[in-house]
């Protein structure tokens, strides 16, 4: 199967030269078709966000490529990664913006790397269609196209925000523990709107998650990192046997309880 995203020994150091020198991703590779759902898991400092944050273009590469569809995107900016890239982050409050409507945020996030001309900002056709996409979430939204997000609940806004990620049908989708502020109820939601968009857009997509169970409940594969690197990498039957315990034991992650 052709790959769609392809990481070529990656790496990536902040502080070059100085005494706070780190390295945090060390010859990394790492290949994923598209409909891949990749967990990520690893202690504070193992390289996650980082990888994600390459990926996406916050951090530029010291070595290595990275390869979206056949296409190097190495070096390219940020804001043109964006048109094949959806992301959500952590805080619930980054994704949107906090004192628009909801319609205005789905409005900007549909029209991402598209040529808009002068046609009006929200049509009656896209008022429609963002009704019944919202009500296909379950979060009472629909009934709030005209309220600004800053308003919303955690949950509420943060499948809100992964709704956005995804409206514009991105090639690749980056979750970087993007239900870690969430109440449990909410998480569960989250993270079963993610599988549903995830698999039913057949989308590539990267979670980073602190919570061992859902690394190996979600996706069809799992990598853990340390150090920058990928020492792990779980998919078939070796990771439908894996459970909790045997990761903590056998990579001495720290067994907080939090995690299980």
């Amino acid at each position: 199967m052709e790959k769609l995203l392809q990481i070529h020994n990656l790496k990536k150091v902040f502080g070059a030269g100085t005494i706070n020198e780190k390295t945090a991703i060390r010859d990394l590779s790492l290949e994923l078709s598209a409909g891949d759902f990749l967990t990520v898991i690893g202690n504070n400092g193992a390289g996650k966000s980082t990888l994600l944050n390459c990926i996406a273009g916050v951090f530029p590469a010291d070595e290595g490529e990275i390869l979206l569809d056949g296409r190097n995107i190495t070096k390219m900016p940020e804001y043109k990664r964006a048109a094949y890239i959806g992301r959500v982050f952590q805080d619930p409050l980054k994704g949107t913006a906090f004192d628009m409507t909801i319609e205005e945020n789905l409005a900007i996030a549909a029209a991402k790397g598209k040529c808009r001309g002068l046609q009006p900002g929200i049509t009656r056709a896209d008022k429609k269609e963002f009704r019944e996409k919202l009500a296909s979430l379950g979060m009472e939204l629909e009934d709030k196209m005209t309220q600004k997000v800053k308003l919303l609940s955690g949950g509420q806004r943060q499948a809100l925000t992964l709704f956005m990620a995804v409206i514009a049908e991105p090639e690749l989708l980056l979750l970087d523990e993007h239900t870690a502020a969430l109440d449990p109820a909410a998480a569960e939601k989250v993270l079963s709107l993610t599988e549903e968009f995830a698999y039913g857009k057949k989308m590539c997509t990267l979670m980073i998650t602190h919570n061992m169970k859902d690394s190996l409940h979600y996706g069809n594969r799992t990598i853990l990192m340390q150090d920058g690197k990928i020492v792990m990498d779980l998919e078939g039957e070796d990771r439908k046997n894996m459970t909790v315990e045997k990761l903590v034991e056998k990579f001495s992650i720290d067994n907080d309880r939090m995690l299980l």
